[in-house]
């Protein structure tokens, strides 16, 4: 499969992607943003693609330690390629594996905060795209937000943070999920394309074993009205 070389943050960051097969969006882009660890964190990323996300906080988070879990082989080769790509293989580590059985690489609450783009469309519904890396990264065809959640609850320590990056139509869906695994919503923030838009995707953060209590964020938007990215997109970009 043909691939592309593209670079971020004027060329500090390289990344690998195919051609045509699955390639990272500005949903990736906005969830790394709102990944906030503290210093020496633990991060993992659960479906971590061409490993983009991983790249945008070893860039920005210089003591974190970032493993990226991946089942599609091919893409799982491409994030570590892209780690090594960055200079960035000693802080990021990219497993080929299936995020519902980390127990043979991962201890019980050993991470400090999950972040994820999971698949949102439900297996059988809609038009399952053609190509397979597409396909599983966008459909629940390998792993549901249960085995997402319920991965999370293993590995998170106590007070653990989860972001989560999702479509606004599935809100209830995640909320009552996160719930239901112990993984209490404490901040949530609607993203709109444009001002006079409604909500597209939202961004949650839960912790593990937290209190009741959800904060609702001021929404961010995307694009200005002349299609230009507004200045808080550019400040992610830069």
């Amino acid at each position: 499969m043909n691939k592309t070389l593209d670079s971020m943050f004027g060329g500090d960051i390289k990344v690998v992607q195919d051609a045509t097969g699955y390639r990272f969006s500005i949903d990736s882009i906005i969830l790394a943003y709102h990944v906030r660890p503290k210093p020496a964190d633990v991060i993992l990323d659960l479906g971590t693609g061409c490993g983009i996300i991983p790249l945008i906080l070893g860039y920005r988070e210089w003591d974190a330690r970032i493993i990226g879990v991946e089942i599609q082989s091919d893409l799982a080769e491409m994030a570590a390629g892209n780690a090594r790509l960055n200079n960035m293989e000693d802080r990021i580590t990219i497993h080929h594996r299936d995020l519902r059985d980390l127990k043979p690489i991962l201890s019980p609450e050993s991470v400090d905060l999950v972040c994820t783009n999971p698949p949102y469309r439900k297996a059988g519904s809609g038009r399952v795209n053609p190509d397979i890396q597409r396909a599983i990264a966008r459909h629940e065809l390998k792993a549901n937000l249960h085995d997402i959640l319920q991965t999370s609850l293993f590995v998170l320590k106590k007070k653990g943070q989860i972001v989560v990056i999702y479509p606004a139509d599935r809100l209830t869906d995640l909320l009552c999920g996160m719930r239901e695994h112990g993984l209490e919503p404490k901040l949530l923030r609607p993203v709109h394309s444009y001002a006079d838009s409604e909500a597209k995707l939202i961004i949650v953060m839960g912790k593990k074993a937290g209190r009741p209590g959800m904060k609702i964020d001021h929404p961010l938007t995307v694009y200005n009205k002349d299609g230009s990215y507004t200045g808080e997109m550019e400040a992610m970009l830069e």
